[in-house]
């Protein structure tokens, strides 16, 4: 599994995240009628946060792509490095997205802020569908890590608390 290679630098944190990821992944299989996007959601998924661990930050976008970069460019699917760029870029915008690659980056956005809302949003998707994610894939305290990692950084940066949400 991709997300194995990370193992050593998350320690404690790999389970909560590795839940995490599976259940934005199936959020995004739940969103996309289609499914043709599979790779791209689960390697957006893999790789979307992981810059807090690799970099030790909270303003962890621009580290996630340079990762994901890294991984694509050793690969047959380095043609799709601005898309799921892209998609980690903008998982945390509040508004939709519009611009290149929109389909992708929409479902991953709206995958992932199903996943941070607990399920409060839900942009249509199957409500015990994403139960059942939720009941698979446990939460293992990811939220209260992010709450953690929010607090530091507003102790750290109160002029930007959260770096990593874009309007």
């Amino acid at each position: 599994m991709l997300l194995q290679k990370f193992r050593p630098v998350m320690g404690p944190d790999y389970e909560k995240y590795r839940n995490h990821v599976y259940r934005v992944f199936s959020n995004c299989l739940l969103l996309d009628e289609e499914k043709t996007n599979a790779f791209k959601y689960s390697v957006a998924a893999v790789f979307h946060d992981i810059g807090i661990w690799t970099d030790h930050t909270f303003d962890y976008r621009s580290p996630s792509i340079a990762q994901v970069r890294i991984y694509l460019a050793e690969t047959p699917n380095h043609a799709l490095a601005d898309e799921i760029s892209a998609m980690i870029y903008w998982h945390h915008k509040i508004s939709p997205y519009k611009g290149d690659h929109e389909q992708c980056v929409e479902v991953f956005r709206k995958a992932d802020w199903m996943d941070v809302s607990l399920g409060v949003l839900s942009f249509g998707a199957d409500q015990a569908q994403m139960a059942a994610n939720r009941n698979k894939f446990p939460n293992r305290g990811f939220h209260l890590f992010l709450l953690k990692q929010s607090l530091k950084n507003f102790v750290r940066h109160p002029l930007n608390p959260l770096p990593i949400f874009k309007k």
